[in-house]
């Protein structure tokens, strides 16, 4: 018969999960709430560019209270008010979560992976998670003043060079404006922070807004051309007519190339009253082969506006890999076809 065994001394007894859980939601639980919801925006409503008057509202409140802010911040926390601040604080995270939001699938659509404009869209990304999510926000940003500048201006930047083309400013010029806007909205915050005067903030920050303007345009490779994207993209064999194409494979031998030739057919998608100019540009290897300017691309055609690009003249050698960029006049990306030529 065996004895009943007395219960073991010292173990603690297990906490009851809500205790555990509990802290966790309070730090967590609004975050990932705004998280979800943001998908849902995302997949389910599915924001697109036609709603982008409702980003100029978010812009110009976005503005309204950083330059606001900027201005009796110092102030109000002097004061013992620094709920107020907090609550702007809070305010203006949500305005930039709601823009990136905006942005993040309309730059998605416009980017081309494992091309250089794909660099904006992960800073684009790494935006929205840091203002999705507040323990993240309140380690990255409220320490560092200058990142907040930088959600600022890249937030303005970003939304400007996708709605200036929405009322027929070309993607080239937007891109140039939307750097120099950008620039020049810091002037406030600028002018608390330095104790300048207004004109000499508007003039430095004007100049500023210049060099920015130039450092965007050397650098408009790393910046996908929002709002155009490419609708269809096919590689087809040469035919009388394009209305008939026969796709060709993605590798081709290299005899039956130089019988047949190549069309590289594209359908690009811009919004209504837009006119662009663009080119394909032919490569092997790396090195451009041939450019091809085509007729400018006329938006408002949801399918997108077709063009093509035939190639019946090839390299004596042309076994490699080939690509064809559809480019800009200004030479941003829009997309690419990828082939392969064998013997």
């Amino acid at each position: 018969m065996t004895e009943p065994q007395a219960p073991e001394l010292g173990r603690a007894a297990r906490p009851p999960v809500w205790s555990t859980l509990l802290p966790f939601l309070r730090q967590w639980g609004i975050s990932i709430a705004s998280f979800v919801g943001g998908l849902l925006a995302l997949f389910v409503f599915r924001r697109d560019v036609p709603h982008v008057r409702w980003i100029v509202g978010y812009l110009l409140l976005l503005w309204l209270l950083v330059a606001v802010l900027s201005q009796v911040r110092q102030a109000l926390e002097t004061r013992g008010h620094r709920l107020v601040v907090t609550a702007a604080d809070y305010l203006i995270q949500t305005l930039y979560h709601g823009v990136l939001l905006f942005l993040l699938p309309v730059y998605y659509a416009s980017s081309t992976l494992g091309s250089p404009n794909v660099a904006f869209l992960v800073l684009l990304l790494a935006m929205v998670l840091v203002a999705t999510f507040d323990p993240w926000w309140h380690a990255l940003v409220h320490p560092r003043p200058w990142v907040g500048y930088v959600f600022f201006v890249v937030s303005l930047f970003g939304a400007l060079n996708l709605a200036l083309p929405l009322v027929g400013v070309p993607p080239h010029l937007a891109l140039l404006g939307a750097a120099w806007i950008s620039g020049l909205a810091l002037t406030p915050t600028v002018c608390r922070a330095r104790s300048w005067p207004w004109r000499r903030g508007l003039v430095v920050m004007a100049a500023t807004g210049v060099v920015a303007a130039a450092l965007v345009w050397f650098g408009r490779a790393g910046i996908p051309p929002v709002p155009l994207f490419v609708a269809r993209a096919n590689i087809a064999w040469d035919v009388a007519s394009v209305e008939s194409l026969e796709p060709a494979t993605r590798t081709i031998k290299a005899d039956e190339l130089r019988q047949r030739g190549l069309i590289a057919y594209t359908a690009v998608y811009a919004p209504a009253g837009l006119r662009q100019s663009i080119r394909h540009v032919w490569r092997r290897e790396g090195q451009v082969v041939d450019i091809v300017e085509l007729s400018p691309v006329y938006g408002g055609r949801r399918e997108g506006f077709r063009t093509y690009s035939r190639k019946t003249a090839f390299p004596p050698d042309p076994t490699g890999r080939w690509v064809v960029d559809i480019a800009t006049g200004s030479g941003q990306l829009i997309g690419r076809l990828r082939f392969r030529v064998v013997q």
